[in-house]
C-alpha cells in the first residue's frame, strides 16, 4: 500500500469510520472449531474487531495493519481489557507476514490474493484460517469496495486450497455480499 492508503485509513479511523469493535455474528456458530489457546495472526486488523475477539477467547494475537491510528485503537482497547494483543504496523503489499506458526490466521475484509499462500504456510498443523471477504455481488448494492477488492463466486474456496473447509457461506450478511470461511490445515 502507498502512503496515500495509510493516510486514507488513518483519516477514516480518526473520523470514527471502520471502528466498530464487535466481531461478525457468524463466528458464534463456529465456537467449537475456533482455537482458544495458542498464537493468532490477524491480517489487516484495522481497529482490531477480530483481533480483540480472538484475544478475549484466550489467544495471543498479533494484529497487523498499515494504519498506526487503527492499531492505536486496537492497542488501547486491548490494554483496557487486559488482553494479549501485539499491534504491528506493516505494509502488506511490500512485506512478508511474520513467520509463525499460528493456531489461527484471520483476514477480514481485505483482499490481497498473493497473501493467501503465506497465510496458509503460517498456520500450524491442525490450525485454522478464518476469512470474510466481500464478493463481486456487493456492487449490486454498494459502490465500495471497488471491483479489485472483491472476490468472484466461490473464489475464496480456491484461495484456501488445499486446506480442509470446515465452514463456508457466501451471500448477503448485514447488507453486504460476503464470502466467509473456516478452513483447517491437515495435521
Amino acid at each position: 500500500m502507498s502512503s496515500d492508503d495509510r493516510e486514507r485509513w488513518d483519516r477514516r479511523f480518526r473520523e470514527g469510520s471502520h471502528t466498530q469493535l464487535l466481531a461478525p455474528e457468524w463466528l458464534a456458530a463456529l465456537d467449537d472449531e475456533i482455537p482458544r489457546e495458542g498464537c493468532a495472526l490477524d491480517v489487516a486488523a484495522g481497529a482490531g474487531r477480530v483481533a480483540l475477539w480472538l484475544a478475549r477467547r484466550g489467544l495471543d494475537v498479533t494484529a497487523l495493519d498499515i494504519s498506526p491510528v487503527g492499531l492505536d485503537l486496537c492497542r488501547d482497547t486491548a490494554r483496557a481489557e487486559g488482553l494479549s494483543v501485539e499491534a504491528r504496523e506493516l505494509d502488506l503489499e511490500h512485506s512478508t507476514l511474520p513467520a509463525g506458526p499460528y493456531a489461527l490466521v484471520s483476514c477480514f475484509r481485505y483482499l490481497q490474493r498473493a497473501l493467501f499462500p503465506q497465510m496458509r504456510e503460517r498456520i500450524e498443523p491442525g490450525g485454522v484460517l478464518l476469512c470474510e471477504l466481500p464478493t463481486r455481488r456487493n456492487l449490486e448494492r454498494h459502490d465500495r469496495p471497488g471491483a479489485r477488492f472483491l472476490i468472484e463466486t466461490n473464489e475464496l474456496l480456491t484461495l484456501c486450497a488445499p486446506l480442509k473447509i470446515l465452514y463456508y457461506r457466501e451471500g448477503w450478511i448485514d447488507d453486504r455480499s460476503l464470502a466467509c470461511v473456516l478452513a483447517r490445515k491437515p495435521g
